[in-house]
């Protein structure tokens, strides 16, 4: 973790870490009941949706930008460095955790990347059991089945694809949240000094 509050809430403790965890997922099932009462995952209900849970991951969860709880999963900082000079450096840049001049609290040491990895692939297991209704529906769309009616088909779709979409944003983030332990800070580490009270 990179940041121990949100929205003024400690997040040190595990327990405060899950509720926010059950806060974000209740929110976006929240949105997804409103959307489909709007239009029916029109426009507004899914393209919505979905930029809302962009921005709970940006700016609470974290991983996939500079913002939030969990360090960005790449390891680079925020776009305020140059420009690599040349091919070799602009590849080393890209593909992560090579850039020496990375801010030391964007740069991800080994048990992170370990983490990173093993949560990625738990939260696309998920997503690959969630892949096969979607290609079932997809199939019975084109070659139709007497027991499910033709009109259930695409209700059934949307009410899968959506779902696996926004699980697909922030479920890493959300089982790395949920299992890191409670955040004990290094005793080697100097405290920060205490703010002086303006009068």
């Amino acid at each position: 973790m990179r940041r121990t509050t949100v929205l003024g809430f400690n997040m040190e403790k595990q327990i405060a870490r899950r509720r926010l965890v059950v806060a974000v997922y209740a929110l976006l099932a929240a949105l997804l009941v409103l959307g489909w009462f709007l239009d029916r995952f029109g426009v507004t209900g899914s393209i919505y949706v979905y930029f809302i849970a962009m921005f709970l991951n940006w700016k609470i969860l974290g991983g996939y930008g500079p913002n939030g709880l969990v360090k960005p999963f790449n390891g680079k900082g925020p776009r305020n460095e140059p420009i690599p000079s040349n091919l070799m450096e602009l590849e080393l840049y890209r593909y992560g955790n090579l850039d020496p001049d990375a801010p030391d609290q964007y740069r991800n040491d080994e048990r992170e990347l370990g983490r990173r990895d093993r949560v990625h692939y738990q939260a696309y297991q998920v997503l690959a059991i969630l892949l096969c209704p979607i290609w079932f529906i997809a199939q019975w769309e084109i070659r139709p089945v007497h027991f499910v009616p033709p009109h259930l088909l695409p209700i059934l779709l949307e009410w899968i694809a959506l779902p696996a979409v926004l699980l697909a944003v922030t479920l890493p983030q959300a089982i790395l949240l949920w299992t890191e332990p409670d955040f004990t800070p290094d005793p080697h580490e100097e405290p920060e000094p205490e703010p002086i009270p303006a009068h």
